[in-house]
């Protein structure tokens, strides 16, 4: 089955914005390893990086958290991308399993993060899974996320229901956003129009207090709603 179903998969346009021309490199040659994966090409020019990933169609950017000798450099990249194009999905790549960099990444709108101690197996594993519009994290890295939702004053009250406070059509919107269904594949499944998803999700993040699919996915996990929406890596695990 699993192999049957990666053949029928579409190949992945993936575009790696390492900290270096030789990191980048390498990384791009292990993803090349994957017939699944086809690499876009990049000139290392940061400024015009998000302009690149649009005008070559990338469904997914891997990028250093750190660039240009800034920590945060690639997350800036990572909240610029996903206001110009939300459609293509970005992981963010780690040094270390430092909780504040794993929490910014999620909230700049990285749907994934990526230890540099991974195998290529991991790392292909991650961009294939990415795009499927799923969630990817270790077990480590989740429970800094779900820590952090689980310390937000706004969350503790909506919070204090949890997901009861949804109507039955709210609730089915989440879990079909925790299975990584965009908002149109939800509206077919739904029978509904797009915009209605869009006032559905909307709602959903007044009545919860999240401000982001990203949050509202580990929310919904935190209350065992969901789980198959993250895969959980096997890099930096004991």
């Amino acid at each position: 089955m699993a192999g049957e179903s990666a053949t029928a998969a579409p190949v992945v346009r993936v575009l790696v914005a390492d900290s270096s021309r030789i990191h980048t490199q390498l990384m791009s040659d292990a993803l090349k390893r994957d017939p699944g994966l086809s690499v876009v090409a990049w000139n290392g020019q940061i400024s015009g990086l998000v302009a690149t990933v649009m005008a070559e169609r990338v469904d997914v950017l891997a990028v250093s958290c750190s660039m240009e000798g800034q920590s945060f450099r690639g997350l800036d990249l990572v909240r610029d991308l996903v206001a110009e194009k939300p459609a293509v999905r970005a992981v963010v790549l780690l040094d270390s399993q430092d909780r504040d960099v794993v929490i910014e990444a999620f909230r700049a709108g990285a749907r994934g993060v990526f230890s540099r101690d991974g195998s290529v197996e991991s790392f292909c594993k991650c961009i294939h899974r990415v795009h499927q519009g799923q969630i990817w994290a270790n077990t480590r890295q989740v429970e800094f996320v779900l820590e952090t939702l689980a310390a937000s004053p706004t969350l503790r009250m909506a919070g204090g229901k949890g997901l009861k406070v949804l109507s039955k059509r709210e609730n089915e919107v989440v879990r079909h956003l925790a299975q990584g269904l965009t908002n149109r594949e939800i509206a077919e499944r739904m029978d509904l129009s797009q915009h209605t998803i869009k006032n559905y999700l909307f709602r959903v993040f007044d009545k919860l207090g999240v401000s982001s699919r990203v949050e509202l996915l580990f929310l919904a996990l935190s209350q065992d709603a969901g789980a198959e929406g993250v895969n959980e890596s096997d890099a930096g695990e004991e």
